[in-house]
């Protein structure tokens, strides 16, 4: 499967700018997000971590005006986000949500898929060309007919995911998209976000508690209580103990046992990289 690149290439390059940023849900209240600045270049692949009520959803649903505005600044590319700009930002953001069931709309995957692009007052023969295309992308042509209840998790997914992409955004968030998924439907969606990725037509900001998805990822920027806690690659963020422990996160498969086994004597140098760990395990056993 390979994702297409289909926009210009002489697109302006696309960032998302929080400066200073500061909400809640009602004056006077306790904020849900504090003083949250960050940039976020663009064609970067961000993982947004952090526990239960930290705010990570709160953070990406304000970014398209789905909460409410706060104080504090907020740049989608060259556009300030208000609420006279709110169209315009919209059309340069895709979300993804947990639950695809809440994204159908329509009696097919093809109705599904078209809605947002009739939004977009597109004409009908770029509308169709669209749904050839990305079906195509997301192998799910064969689908185009068939009721939404009738798929799998997993292909509901891959339609959402195809329904945003029709409508050819710049920045994509992916708000908790395989937490309701089996570990095969996982991991394919996950192989998705990379293929968009390496395009480099994408910013992608994925809300993630999956730990595949945290090292596939170009960075982390990790939320505590509403406030922004830590912020760097994998490699740097995912071997700090304590700062796992705060995120209640468990530290990567092969780190642990990595850990574990050199704690138990064996010659094995702790690394995220499974293929690392198993080169050390065969050149262990090789040398019996």
């Amino acid at each position: 499967m390979r994702i297409k690149e289909q926009m210009n290439a002489s697109a302006p390059s696309m960032v998302v700018v929080l400066d200073n940023v500061s909400c809640a849900y009602t004056p006077g209240a306790e904020p849900f997000l504090r003083n949250i600045s960050l940039q976020i270049p663009a064609g970067q692949w961000v993982s947004l971590v952090g526990p239960n009520g930290s705010g990570k959803s709160s953070l990406v649903k304000l970014l398209n005006g789905l909460l409410p505005a706060c104080n504090g600044k907020i740049m989608i590319g060259d556009i300030l986000l208000t609420d006279a700009s709110l169209g315009n930002v919209r059309e340069r953001i895709g979300m993804v949500f947990a639950n695809p069931d809440n994204q159908f709309v329509g009696m097919t995957v093809a109705d599904d898929i078209v809605f947002g692009l009739e939004n977009q007052c597109l004409d009908r023969d770029t509308m169709l060309a669209r749904i050839t295309h990305y079906a195509a992308q997301l192998h799910i042509t064969h689908l185009l007919e068939r009721h939404p209840a009738e798929l799998s998790g997993g292909q509901k997914q891959k339609v959402a995911i195809a329904s945003v992409l029709a409508m050819e955004p710049r920045i994509v968030i992916f708000d908790e998209s395989t937490s309701m998924l089996d570990e095969q439907s996982k991991l394919e969606v996950v192989d998705i976000i990379r293929q968009m990725q390496a395009t480099g037509r994408y910013t992608i900001i994925s809300v993630t508690h999956d730990m595949d998805e945290m090292l596939a990822s170009d960075r982390i920027i990790a939320l505590q209580n509403g406030t922004l806690v830590a912020d760097g690659t994998p490699e740097e963020l995912l071997q700090q103990d304590e700062l796992l422990t705060l995120l209640r996160l468990k530290p990567p498969f092969a780190l642990a046992l990595g850990r574990e086994l050199l704690d138990r004597g064996l010659t094995i140098r702790p690394s995220m990289d499974e293929s690392k760990l198993l080169e050390d395990l065969w050149a262990l056993y090789s040398s019996k």
